[in-house]
């Protein structure tokens, strides 16, 4: 039991990282971005380059990662989204445009990485064993990076001049345009930042499970799945998301283990009922 939980701790703190810059770009700008598995990937695939090609420490491949996804996502924010969000009165115009911006990284990784999967060094070699748990050490360190993102990520939003911005325009957008707030500014900071999130846990993940570039789209479905539980916008319910998928991803796979891959057949199954009683999530409110 130990080790199960465990490992839903550990899978619970990377979801969680991935979910939380996706309600953030939902919570600043109602979009859906279905192209944050593909940033993900890209995240994944520029730790590779920088720590495993050009042997630079990992935590320059992690800083590397994160600054490139970041300045992708301000990039796309101005020139894509932002015109598009004038000159729409329609939201399917920027679920199209997401949907393209996806299938438009898919081609450019496929390009530019090949589709042969990627690995790279350990990171920290050797294993913790006990009497119930066995957790090898480049695990540990992740989630515990991974946590340590998150905190930061909350204390940033609480706390400073723009994570403050940031959640007026979460919370009405109108209102903090008429207190003063720079709208244009902040949406590209939050977009660049919910980009970086997922750029960093795509670079966190590379050290353990590989990368390669078909996996985006999986990765966004799951993203949605813990948006979804916790409530769209809502930064603690995208927490709680994660780590709820974590435990019952990690619960289902020791349980199911003799019946195939079943797992997330079945959570599906519970989220569609989950849904039919709450729709809106766990929490279900805009956050501030």
């Amino acid at each position: 039991m130990e080790q199960v939980f465990a490992n839903g701790l550990y899978l619970g703190a990377q979801y969680a990282l991935i979910a939380l810059g996706l309600t953030l770009i939902f919570a600043l700008m109602n979009v859906l971005n279905f192209a944050h598995g593909q940033m993900y990937v890209l995240g994944g695939f520029i730790t590779y380059t920088v720590y495993a090609r050009l042997g630079l420490p990992f935590v320059v491949a992690l800083f590397a990662s994160g600054v490139t996804l970041a300045t992708v996502g301000a990039l796309i924010e101005k020139f894509l989204f932002r015109p598009v969000i004038r000159r729409s009165v329609r939201e399917e115009s920027t679920m199209l445009l997401a949907a393209a911006i996806a299938f438009l990284l898919d081609a450019l990784i496929l390009l530019l990485f090949g589709e042969k999967q990627r690995g790279v060094p350990k990171i920290v070699k050797g294993v913790f064993t006990s009497d119930a748990l066995i957790m090898p050490y480049d695990r540990i360190l992740v989630g515990i990076l991974a946590i340590a993102f998150i905190a930061a990520f909350v204390l940033f939003m609480q706390y400073s001049k723009p994570g403050r911005a940031m959640r007026a325009l979460a919370q009405d957008r109108v209102a903090a345009q008429l207190m003063g707030v720079r709208v244009d500014r902040y949406s590209m900071i939050g977009f660049a930042l919910g980009a970086m999130l997922a750029g960093v846990v795509g670079g966190l993940l590379v050290a353990i499970t590989g990368i390669s570039s078909g996996i985006g789209g999986p990765i966004s479905i799951k993203a949605f799945m813990m948006v979804m539980i916790g409530g769209a916008g809502v930064v603690g319910g995208a927490i709680a998301g994660g780590f709820i998928l974590g435990m019952l991803e990690s619960v289902g796979l020791s349980a199911l283990h003799d019946y195939g891959d079943i797992t997330y057949l079945v959570i599906f199954a519970a989220l569609m009922v989950f849904l039919s009683l709450r729709p809106n999530g766990l929490m279900g409110k805009p956050w501030g």
